[in-house]
């Protein structure tokens, strides 16, 4: 948000001293241009101050990334492993911002409605805890649905979110392998991990709106999704912060749709599209 607010006001400035020079500097220098005979002090008072070649000079392309940035594509860097094995640290990826609707920077007032999240996706969004922060996480449960995840099987609306078993992953960090499962939600598959060393039982969770939505036990957590509220895991269920601990995504805070990894420094084989 910081950084949003930053380019707005950086555009926001630029683009008043470009139009400064076109309504008024730019007139007054052909007026003064004009009271000479010679070719080149006329060339001189035509040109602008280095003060104001740098400022209203730089509106046209920052006005064009602004414009890619908050309503067609924006970057993003994964911080963390909650993602594993679809995202990994250091990935570069890319977020569609149209296919949730577009929004007003800074604002955040939708101006126009698209289409809404669907089961399966990896969303990006602010946290709902601290919304300077963003997180990635993938759409288990839209407005409705009643999700449990007991005893580390998930299911919705009461049909179980079939899993089949693949070969344990090596994860890098833990320098350990775990256990690796391809799930289908809603036909999108997509590959996530489970260590079987680590307790079922959701503890350490924290106060949020629509608590009372959600029943705790022994077994993990129950939720029934609420209107304009969304459910969220990560892909490395035993090692991700998501809405089995803090609740859920008001729809007010989803950025968009992450599709792309464009760039992984350490790690090139990454490039390319992801489930």
């Amino acid at each position: 948000m910081n950084f949003t607010l930053i380019f707005s006001i950086l555009v926001l400035v630029t683009g008043s001293v470009w139009c400064a020079d076109k309504l008024f500097f730019l007139p007054r220098r052909r007026r003064l241009a004009a009271g000479h005979a010679d070719a080149q002090t006329q060339k001189e008072a035509l040109r602008r101050p280095v003060w104001l070649e740098y400022s209203a000079g730089f509106f046209p392309v920052l006005l064009a990334v602004f414009i890619v940035r908050s309503f067609i594509v924006e970057p993003f860097k994964i911080p963390s492993s909650s993602m594993l094995p679809t995202l990994d640290i250091g990935d570069l990826i890319l977020v569609n911002k149209f296919d949730y609707g577009l929004r007003l920077p800074v604002l955040n007032i939708k101006l126009v409605q698209n289409r809404n999240p669907r089961r399966g996706e990896v969303a990006v969004f602010r946290y709902p805890k601290d919304e300077s922060i963003d997180y990635v996480k993938r759409i288990i449960g839209v407005p409705g649905d009643a999700v449990a995840y007991l005893n580390k099987q998930l299911t919705i609306n009461g049909q179980p979110v079939p899993e089949i078993a693949l070969p344990d992953y090596f994860d890098e960090e833990r320098m350990a392998y775990t256990r690796q499962y391809r799930e289908t939600v809603d036909a999108r598959s997509h590959v996530l991990l489970k260590n079987p060393a680590a307790p079922g039982v959701i503890i350490n969770t924290y106060d949020f709106p629509f608590k009372d939505h959600c029943a705790y036990t022994l077994e993990g957590v129950i939720c029934t999704v609420p209107p304009g509220q969304y459910f969220v895991m990560g892909d490395n269920r035993d090692n991700s912060s998501d809405s089995r601990y803090w609740g859920f995504v008001p729809d007010r805070n989803l950025i968009g749709r992450a599709f792309f990894i464009w760039m992984n420094f350490s790690k090139l084989k990454r490039i390319g599209q992801f489930d």
